[in-house]
């Protein structure tokens, strides 16, 4: 069970978060949800279509994106934030961002999960913060950052290294007092189409650590470029693989289309 700003939730039943993206650049959506309307809007859907996160994401993390200054992060995200808060204040926000300014600022504004692609890596105040803060936190697998991880995709063992990496992270976030953590074994950072498919076949191994699983292989590269398509026709690709992690542990899938993954989950949970 995870507290998430007072409610308490059982990830053994897979959950579904929707990304909302609020980048001009990002791979799939970036751009249509820049204004106060739209994001409303799409809120809304996912919500009704059965989300039981928000993920919002100001600073673009596709591959080779370039990182925005922090305050042009904090002027995409703030107001939105303050008003979805206000019109929606039974939803679960989470903030996807890897500066602990924006963490705490986030938190404040009533987010109930901070996810970080860097696992504090790229802001050495960020654990440090997040224990302060109390707040669940989700830490990812990467080498680099979004503008190099293309090139640092070597490895002696890839399962060995990840649970490697994670061991260390985990052991530092629960000397900083954070005791809720989700991992996110990074599906397309620091890793090639293969490597990425190697990693999907070994996820249940990833139990050993004993925390709940985050995976976010929605409309990705592993996905649209074995099918030789674009990310705008790989839903049905997308909702093959949420099958195929779901039977292998996966607790909260981070997706584009929430109805799709939903359904997705009902079905898994009848083969259960």
């Amino acid at each position: 069970m995870i507290n998430f700003n007072g409610k308490l939730m059982d990830l053994s039943s897979p959950k579904v978060m929707g990304i909302l993206n609020l980048t001009p650049d990002s791979f799939f959506d970036g751009g249509k949800f820049l204004d106060e309307k739209a994001c409303l809007q799409q809120v809304e859907k996912m919500l009704l279509d059965g989300a039981d996160f928000i993920d919002l994401g100001a600073c673009s993390s596709r591959p080779n994106a370039e990182l925005i200054s922090e305050s042009e992060e904090l002027n995409r995200l703030l107001p939105i934030l303050e008003q979805l808060v206000l019109h929606f204040p039974e939803a679960l926000f989470s903030v996807d961002t890897f500066r602990s300014r924006v963490a705490e600022e986030s938190v404040h504004r009533g987010v109930a999960l901070i996810n970080d692609i860097s696992a504090g890596f790229l802001d050495e105040n960020m654990l440090p913060t997040i224990g302060k803060l109390n707040v669940p936190y989700c830490m990812m697998h990467m080498k680099g950052t979004p503008e190099t991880m293309k090139d640092l995709n070597q490895y002696q063992n890839l399962l060995k290294d990840i649970l490697f990496y994670f061991s260390e992270r985990i052991n530092l976030a629960r000397q900083y007092g954070i005791n809720d953590i989700i991992v996110d074994p990074g599906f397309g950072f620091a890793k090639s189409i293969t490597q990425n498919f190697e990693l999907l076949r070994s996820l249940e191994a990833l139990k050993i650590m004993n925390l709940s699983i985050l995976i976010g292989v929605s409309r990705k590269s592993m996905i649209y470029k074995t099918l030789q398509t674009d990310p705008e026709y790989a839903l049905n690709g997308t909702t093959a693989l949420h099958m195929v992690t779901l039977q292998n542990g996966a607790n909260i899938l981070r997706v584009h289309d929430v109805k799709e993954a939903v359904e997705c989950v009902q079905l898994f949970q009848m083969i259960k």
